[in-house]
């Protein structure tokens, strides 16, 4: 078993523990297509993968590190995320550099990110083959994380006017405005 899959199915106990209700999408069980923009029409696995994502409360997301950052297949279900755009998502230190990648896809998608992240340094050493932890810090520091999205997705989502409102108010300053500052 994959220790970012095993990682993020006890982080989904965590959430359960805190009262969600949850549902793991392994990347590799989504069988996705390549992403391509020019595509009008994509296939029923991205549409199901959308609508569920749209349909979720919070999420919890986990990928192995290759290269300093996420992997490809990982970033092209990111990439197909784009299809959501007109629904309101508004609502180890190597490892942190694939923790900055995925908060800059929320922030992309107008999500929101928990405070509470959890890079696994040795990712490798950290789990059995079968996927269970070697350290029973590790696994409740994991259903920490899933409390904590589930905590997250039960605070009151902004209305289109909030954002809105916010996304003016954090426009670009106009020339005038970068001169008096």
């Amino acid at each position: 078993m994959l220790t970012s899959l095993a990682a993020l199915g006890i982080a989904l106990e965590g959430a359960e523990e805190a009262g969600a209700t949850t549902e793991l999408l392994d990347i590799k069980q989504l069988s996705l297509p390549m992403y391509d923009p020019a595509d009008t029409h994509p296939p029923h696995s991205v549409l199901k993968m959308c609508d569920r994502i749209h349909a979720a409360a919070g999420l919890i997301w986990s990928s192995p590190m290759y290269k300093g950052t996420i992997t490809g297949s990982f970033k092209n279900a990111l990439d197909w995320l784009k299809l959501l755009g007109d629904r309101s998502m508004a609502g180890g230190a190597l490892g942190l550099q694939g923790v900055n990648t995925m908060e800059f896809v929320v922030r992309a998608l107008r999500g929101w990110s928990v405070p509470l992240v959890m890079p696994i340094a040795q990712a490798w050493k950290a789990f059995d083959e079968y996927g269970i932890p070697q350290d029973s810090q590790l696994t409740e520091q994991l259903h920490a994380v899933g409390r904590e999205v589930t905590r997250g997705s039960w605070l009151e989502p902004p209305t289109e006017e909030d954002a809105a409102r916010a996304e003016a108010e954090i426009g670009p300053l106009s020339d005038g405005e970068a001169k008096s500052s």
